[in-house]
This record gives C-alpha cells, structure tokens and sequence, in this order.
C-alpha cells in the first residue's frame, strides 16, 4: 500500500475588516501577536507587522474597504504565518509597475509593494480593473526562500469564513496525501456556531486518521460512522489521481464540487442526505481530470453557480490564491463558507 502522508496544517485565525483607517493598526497589532505566538524572533515579527500595515492601508487607501486574514501554517516544527487580502476595488491598473521597489503612492506608508516582495518569502498579486484585488504573502519564521518570489505553492489550500456574528466556522476542510494520489475533503456542520463547529472538527478527524488509503465513498462512511451523536454534516471526498487523469468523488449533502479546466467546468455529483443522520445512500462517482486542471470543493456559503471564466485570471496561481479570489465573488455572508482547491500534477 501507498504511504498516507499528511499536508501541511494551516489555520484560519481570524478576519479583519478593513474599513477604515484605523484598521491598518489593528490588522499590525493582530499580525504581531500572531507571529510572536508561532515563534518568530523579534525582528522578524516587526518586519511581517510593518508589512501587513501597508497591505491594511494600501486596501483602505485605494479600495475604500476589505478584508484580511490572519492564517497560522505548521509543517512539523517549522511555522509560517500568511496573510490574504480582498477587496471589490477599482484594482491595480499597473501591477508590474506597483511591484517595483521604492514606487509608492499616496497615502500609504511608502514602502509599497515591492519591499513588500521582499519582506515576504511569497507573495502573490491579481488584479483586474473593476474587480478588485487578492493578495496573498506568505512569512516564514525564518527566511528560507527566495525573497518576494511568486510560487504556485502547495498543491492544495483551503479557506474558511464564519457566519457574520459568529466566532467559529462550522464548515472545515482537510487534505491528505496518499502516495501518488491526494485526497480532498470539505464539511460543512449542521447549523452554525459552536455545534456546527464540533461536527465539522469531528468529519477532519476521521478523514485524518491514519491507516491505508481508502476510496472516497470509504472516505465518507467512516466520517458519517463518527458524526453519529453529532448534529451531523454535509461531507464530500475526491481523490485526485494525476496519473490516471481521473477525479474519484463522493459526496453527502450540499457540498459542491467541480473539475476546472481553461474555461470549462464540470460539476460533479453529491447525493442528498445529511452524513451522522440515519443512512444516507453514498457513491463515487468518476470525473475526467484534464492537464492543468483544479479539482474546486465548496460548501453552500458559496454560491454554485459560478462559472469557469470568473476564475479565468487565476486558475494557473496558487490554490490559495483561486479559492480566496473565489470566496471574495461567490461568498454569502449569511452563511460560513469554505472553498478548497487541489491541482494535480503528473
């Protein structure tokens, strides 16, 4: 049998709203105690706080109002902490030029971009006129990659937003290696709130548990085993196997999924049932998984009738980068929300 590895583990901390200017000072002070919790010597946290200040009033400055948030990334012993930032503004019409060191513009504290790129050991910037702008940076407690690099990053990121009001997400994703193949895995906890929450930690539990790889319907059985007693979930599973070209899926309830390549998407299906609740009818279904195609989970705070195109600019970045560019156009807010984005490589 294949070895089960495991991803690397990233926590989504919390969501600041940027939305006026003292938030950049709030978003620093955030960022500060975070970085210093994950360990990061002094210098180095003054560095990701003087870095995150200028994402904060860049955003407030030119896009009026945004989001950011605060994500803690554990790789055995090594930690990083990522930002993402959103915004609806009118966008960046010079990327390549806002990137070059030493530009700045007014109002912000004119370090600018591109000593951003270096403080930061990724970072990664869309934008497009009239849509707005993402912005993902990634700091390592200590520096160990090429300074301001842009990567395609791990080959799968997930990302969570609670219910407006609410202090935790009930939805949740994991994501395992197994061997040659990588599993997907998004739940999303009856309800909201600290119950919803329970259920969803319980779903990343069994998904993780260690032991011999098993197929996606396998994958949901033992999760709707442990759920029982819970408020129960929804829950899908797809395993990506590249060298096949082939997405196995199995799904539970309301949980969407779909194969994206260039300007085509495939929804996939998930059968009607609530996974922990009497005995939902569960099967895998198989998908055609093209070259260069991301396999895309999201759980119902997320619209499903996005198209392919609405992700046209950013399906070659990182899986990060396409699921907070979509949460940002497909998100409801009065619902939490969870977007997952796996890309397979041969």
């Amino acid at each position: 049998m294949d070895p089960v590895t495991s991803a690397a583990a990233a926590e989504d901390m919390a969501w600041l709203a940027l939305d006026d200017a003292s938030a950049a000072g709030a978003a620093r002070r955030a960022t500060e105690r975070l970085a210093d919790r994950l360990g990061m010597p002094a210098a180095r946290v003054a560095e990701v706080g003087l870095a995150v200040t200028e994402i904060a009033t860049n955003v407030h400055r030119h896009a009026g109002a945004g989001a950011l948030l605060l994500r803690s990334v554990r790789t055995g012993t090594a930690a990083a902490l990522e930002v993402v930032a959103v915004d609806n503004g009118p966008g960046i019409p010079d990327l390549t030029a806002a990137r070059r060191d030493g530009h700045s513009t007014a109002g912000t504290l004119g370090i600018g971009l591109g000593s951003i790129d270096r403080l930061a050991d990724a970072l990664d910037i869309s934008s497009a006129p009239g849509r707005g702008t993402v912005l993902v940076a990634r700091f390592e407690a200590r520096r160990v990659a090429a300074p301001g690099s842009d990567s395609t990053g791990p080959d799968a990121a997930g990302i969570t937003r609670a219910l407006s009001g609410e202090t935790v997400c009930g939805d949740a994703y994991a994501v395992r290696g197994d061997g040659p193949r990588m599993s997907l895995m998004v739940c999303d906890g009856s309800g909201h709130g600290p119950l919803a929450a329970a259920a969803a930690r319980e779903a990343v539990r069994a998904f993780n548990d260690p032991g011999h790889p098993v197929s996606p319907e396998m994958a949901v059985r033992r999760i709707h085993r442990v759920l029982s007693g819970t408020r129960g979930a929804a829950v899908a599973v797809a395993e990506l196997d590249a060298a096949a070209g082939l997405v196995h899926f199995a799904g539970v309830g309301n949980i969407a999924g779909a194969v994206v390549s260039g300007g085509d998407k495939r929804s996939m299906v998930s059968i009607g049932g609530v996974a922990g609740y009497r005995d939902p009818t569960i099967r895998t279904f198989r998908y055609s998984l093209p070259p260069g195609s991301v396999v895309v989970l999201h759980s119902d705070g997320v619209r499903a009738r996005w198209a392919a195109a609405e992700l046209g600019g950013v399906l070659g970045r990182s899986p990060l980068m396409i699921a907070a560019t979509l949460l940002r156009d497909a998100g409801v807010r009065q619902d939490d929300a969870c977007v997952l984005v796996g890309r397979a490589r041969r």
